[in-house]
């Protein structure tokens, strides 16, 4: 009669105790893990906007090949509103998400300079799509700065 009401608790599944052990443990690993992938998705991010960057800039310089000077909007580099002719308005030379400015988690802008263009690309929300700022111009040299301002001619480059 007693081996029978032994086999029966061990039956009976676990206790609380042992299912509390088991939720820390998956809580703790969980702890050690989320903020490693945060950190590797904002180093995803973070290469795809300098990727972004070397695709405006590709783009600059067509547009200058083909309209004799540098786009000063994102749009005169993106495809037409409404899916007609390209022209200098709307040059179709990178694709309509990067034209509206925002992308990967990250915010472009372009500007026209007396001497050719600059490309900003700062996080959309600093610390959680990104932790860098960049900028390039028409020299192609990727600047990079670690903090919230944005990155400037003067910033260290990017290596």
């Amino acid at each position: 009669m007693a081996s029978r009401l032994n086999r029966r608790r061990s039956e009976r599944g676990f206790s609380l105790i042992e299912l509390l052990i088991v939720i820390a443990i998956i809580l703790i690993i969980a702890a050690i893990a989320v903020p490693k992938l945060n950190n590797q998705r904002m180093n995803a991010q973070e290469m795809a906007a300098i990727r972004q960057i070397g695709t405006i800039s590709t783009a600059q310089v067509q547009y200058y090949s083909q309209f004799g000077r540098y786009a000063a909007t994102l749009a005169e580099l993106g495809p037409p509103a409404s899916g007609g002719q390209a022209g200098p308005q709307a040059s179709d030379l990178i694709p309509k998400t990067l034209s509206e400015g925002k992308n990967t988690g990250y915010v472009f802008t372009v500007q026209a300079t007396p001497t050719g263009f600059s490309v900003n690309a700062n996080p959309e929300i600093f610390g959680n799509t990104g932790r860098r700022t960049f900028y390039s111009d028409q020299t192609n040299v990727i600047h990079q700065n670690w903090g919230q301002e944005p990155a400037t001619a003067n910033s260290p480059e990017f290596k």
